[in-house]
């Protein structure tokens, strides 16, 4: 897969995040990077669930501003639909927001870079994983 533009899922922004430097030099590669709005959203909330709230929520809203966030619209809700009914059909149901942010990628046609193998079951979606590091 040959493209300059990628959308991270949550578990690559937080290896961003927190510097890890073989996830940042992979996204090197890329000239554009989007963060879906359920990314932002599992961010936000991570930061202000954390014992470190007010360390992490101004970082977390500064990260987020540094790159183009891709909103849900009726066209990635009729996606959305048709990802949750190919995913139960084949008996294979993947986290809720996960499916949001696979709708959001596929109508974006953007690809989602992701530690999570659940993504490669959505038709049609562009997937790099990268597997987690021990």
């Amino acid at each position: 897969m040959v493209t300059d533009k990628i959308a991270l899922d949550t578990n690559i922004a937080v290896d961003v995040l927190n510097a890890k430097a073989s996830t940042i030099a992979l996204l090197q590669a890329y000239t554009k990077i989007y963060l879906p709005v359920t990314v932002c959203g599992e961010l936000l909330f991570g930061a202000k669930n954390s014992n470190r709230k007010t360390q992490n929520e101004p970082k977390y809203q500064d990260f987020i501003a540094q790159y183009e966030v891709l909103n849900v619209h009726d066209a990635v809700a009729e996606e959305y639909a048709e990802v949750r009914k190919q995913l139960k059909d084949k008996g294979n149901p993947i986290p809720e927001n996960d499916i949001w942010i696979a709708a959001i990628c596929k109508v974006n046609d953007i690809p989602l870079i992701t530690h999570d193998k659940h993504f490669t079951q959505v038709d049609g979606l562009l997937v790099v994983h990268v597997p987690f590091e021990t």
